[in-house]
């Protein structure tokens, strides 16, 4: 019996559940190791597992999937066999996935399964794979390193004069030949005006001199992320850009500040909201503070205004709080961080001075 699946087992006891289907592949790899495309894997209440792939994948699964899974080669289609794998004592409640269960999928199982009672249990992968052990802390702080040093030597060459797009994918390159799989995202590069877009795309536009860029990046190291954002200036600044920064920082350190173990997302969302709307701009940062990080780079827990659940020791998150006025310019500073009993462990290097790269 693998850990993640006794402990998976038990929450869906919690749940009265008898056993628990999992197909997600994200979810898939948590729990299995396994990282092809086509699997599935039944825990039962008593915590033993049994997975099935299709004749693709038996190699890449006797080389992937722990021993404490017991492997079958399945159907192309893995839910035309799903009654073997599943405990024999009926009546039996299975729980399933809500949110990655198609209508159709939902109904071919109703419809073969005589005995067993569908239960809707989204989440509770989700909700183990939020409190991170050492060696998932260890993979996320590598992804990080290796995505801050792929910024650091692409920096080197500057920032005015190239395309936004260009910026982006020597990036996203750097980040490869340094032993990323791929960016945990298309990096995000926006000069100027173009900023104070979110999520912008990067352009086949020059960066100007003397404006904003923001950068957001990431790489995707050992199957985790690392998530980070930097506002760089390409040389002097006219009116209130720099104050804004600042601005942006100190709120980005205040909700740093409030980071541990114990407080809700909104908690933590509401202390770094705060201190940019005293300064009025409140009406200028309109998404969450942060989000939590592993091997997705958007994941539980939620640090903004419907964040419910308190933080917990070993959650990986982003705090980054922005501004972002139309037809100017946007600023965003995000760390990335380990929540720890008693503070924060910031896994981001990149200083956040207000710094000018030519």
């Amino acid at each position: 019996m693998s850990d993640r699946a006794a402990r998976l087992a038990q929450l869906a006891a919690e749940r009265e559940l008898d056993a628990l289907l999992v197909r997600e592949p994200v979810n898939l790899r948590w729990l299995t190791g396994f990282g092809g495309t086509n699997g599935l894997a039944v825990v039962d209440a008593g915590g033993r597992g049994t997975f099935v792939t299709d004749f693709r994948y038996v190699e890449r699964a006797a080389a992937e999937v722990g021993e404490a899974f017991e492997r079958r080669e399945g159907q192309r289609d893995l839910l035309d066999g799903i009654g073997e794998v599943l405990p024999e004592h009926r009546p039996l409640r299975l729980g399933f996935d809500d949110a990655h269960l198609s209508v159709r999928d939902h109904g071919r199982l109703a419809a073969a399964l005589e005995g067993v009672e569908l239960v809707a249990a989204g989440g509770l992968v989700e909700r183990l794979r939020a409190v991170k052990d050492a060696g998932e802390l260890a993979r996320i702080r590598a992804a990080a390193q290796l995505a801050d040093e792929a910024l650091r030597a692409v920096l080197e060459d500057g920032l005015a004069g190239r395309t936004e797009r260009a910026f982006a994918l020597a990036l996203e390159d750097e980040m490869r030949h340094r032993g990323a799989q791929r960016p945990s995202f298309p990096p995000i590069v926006a000069a100027g005006a173009h900023g104070a877009l979110p999520h912008a795309d990067p352009r086949d536009l020059e960066i100007p001199a003397g404006t904003l860029v923001v950068v957001d990046w990431g790489a995707e190291l050992d199957g985790y992320c690392s998530d980070c954002t930097r506002t760089f200036a390409t040389g002097e600044v006219e009116g209130e850009a720099e104050e804004v920064y600042e601005v942006v920082r100190c709120a980005q350190e205040a909700g740093l500040g409030a980071v541990r173990a114990g407080p809700t997302g909104r908690e933590v969302d509401a202390v770094a909201r705060d201190a940019i709307a005293q300064a009025g701009y409140g009406e200028r940062f309109g998404h969450g503070l942060g989000h939590g990080v592993g091997m997705e780079v958007h994941e539980e827990p939620r640090l903004s205004k419907a964040g419910e659940a308190p933080l917990q020791a070993g959650n990986v998150v982003t705090v980054e709080p922005g501004i972002y006025l139309p037809g100017r310019f946007g600023v965003r500073i995000e760390d990335l961080v380990v929540v720890r009993p008693d503070g924060a462990e910031v896994l981001s290097s990149i200083s956040k001075d207000f710094v000018t790269v030519a």
